[in-house]
């Protein structure tokens, strides 16, 4: 048989299970009531320890009495009592205001943070939009330490931050909801978790920046191949993208390729041609101006990553082509197809891919190895995909 003390100091540790908190602190959940078995005393008890079964019904006669949930009653009977003893069997705790008045009387060492986070919880969900509130309950440890005040703003945020929004842009310069320049740098992880819940875990695969389409506070360093010698005076050299935003490079034509480990795939000699290598999903500089004046060709990966990131290098340069990204090219090279661990979460983007790559999206979501890496592409296929593009 169990007390009070023990009961609460169960209920106290469920709190630290987020599937728990969701089932009972989200508005209208349905885990309530709460029943807890309090147990029996057997004959010997009875017999050899009366004060403490007196005791025992005691402090279940006071619970019940103090209206901290309901107190589930049976009789018994034992062979040294002339009258069935009434034992408690059952604690019922019917809703959140009684689960908080447990723990405040009993819930031990834990009592001082269940108590707080449930305070604030109720405080926060109140207030935010429904699409959030699953995932501050699940997510409690992100933003307990939080002054409420932060977390309100940076659920609207999350609200009001889209993909892409940023248009290259830094991050501390997004001005919403009033927050200061550092608010990101601070808050960065909560923001994810939320986009996360709204954009089907994109935030966290993509990076915020790069999700958001910012300019990275620090520059990322992009891989530039001049494949012309009369166009550069270096055989590589390393731009930022902020670089490449506002400098025009030379040559009427650009080839983005995803990584730059498949600079060695590249030709030594395509005319008037620089190729820009390893943006991956850092595309944001795309919206230069200059690239307007520019041919432009995509090359990447063969699988919804690739796919994701061509959508957005199209919705930058709209006139861009794509090479070698097709159903013809992944069956030539099957073999070094592999199995895509996370797939890209397209819906946002599918409307910047051509009819024939939307089928090709599709039917790789169908196959089981439904990822061809660019590095595995025949370096031959490469020329003879460049040459088409120049109309060779």
């Amino acid at each position: 048989m169990k007390t009070p003390q023990q009961l609460a100091q169960v209920l106290a540790r469920y709190w630290q299970r987020n599937d728990w908190r969701e089932a009972h602190f989200l508005p209208a959940s349905t885990g309530w009531p709460l029943r807890l078995s309090i147990g029996l005393p057997d004959s010997q008890i009875f017999l050899e320890q009366p004060l403490l079964l007196r005791e025992h019904l005691r402090q279940w006669q006071a619970v019940a009495d103090s209206g901290m949930g309901e107190v589930q009653w049976t009789e018994r009977r034992f062979r040294a009592a002339s009258e069935p003893v009434n034992l408690p069997t059952h604690w019922v705790i019917h809703q959140p205001s009684q689960y908080l008045q447990a723990i405040c009387q009993w819930g031990g060492r834990a009592q001082a943070q269940v108590v707080r986070d449930c305070l604030m919880l109720q405080e926060v969900l109140a207030q935010v939009d429904p699409t959030l509130r699953r995932v501050l309950v699940r997510r409690l440890a992100l933003w307990r330490e939080m002054p409420v005040p932060a977390v309100l703003t940076a659920a609207r945020m999350a609200m009001e931050l889209s993909p892409q929004c940023a248009r290259g842009k830094p991050l501390r310069a997004l001005a919403l909801q009033g927050n200061d320049s550092k608010f990101f740098e601070r808050h960065g992880a909560l923001l994810k978790a939320l986009l996360d819940e709204r954009f089907d875990g994109a935030a966290s695969r993509e990076g915020l920046t790069a999700f958001l389409g910012a300019s990275e506070d620090a520059d990322h360093w992009l891989l530039v191949q001049p494949l012309a010698p009369d166009l550069l005076p270096f055989r590589r050299l390393r731009l930022s993208t902020q670089d490449l935003l506002h400098t025009p490079l030379p040559g009427q034509r650009l080839l983005l390729v995803e990584n730059e480990q498949c600079a060695h795939h590249l030709p030594v000699y395509v005319p008037d041609t620089v190729a820009v290598l390893g943006a991956g999903l850092d595309l944001a500089w795309l919206q230069a101006p200059w690239l307007a004046q520019r041919q432009v060709a995509y090359w990447g990966d063969i699988d919804s990553w690739g796919l994701k990131m061509l959508a957005t290098a199209r919705s930058h340069v709209p006139h861009l082509q794509a090479l070698l990204m097709d159903r013809p090219t992944f069956a030539a090279h099957a073999q070094h197809a592999v199995v895509e661990p996370t797939p890209a979460p397209l819906q946002e983007c599918r409307h910047w891919l051509l009819p024939q790559e939307q089928t090709l999206a599709d039917w790789l979501a169908q196959q089981g190895q439904g990822r061809l890496e660019q590095e595995f592409l025949a370096t031959e296929a490469v020329g003879h995909a460049l040459q088409r593009w120049m109309g060779i």
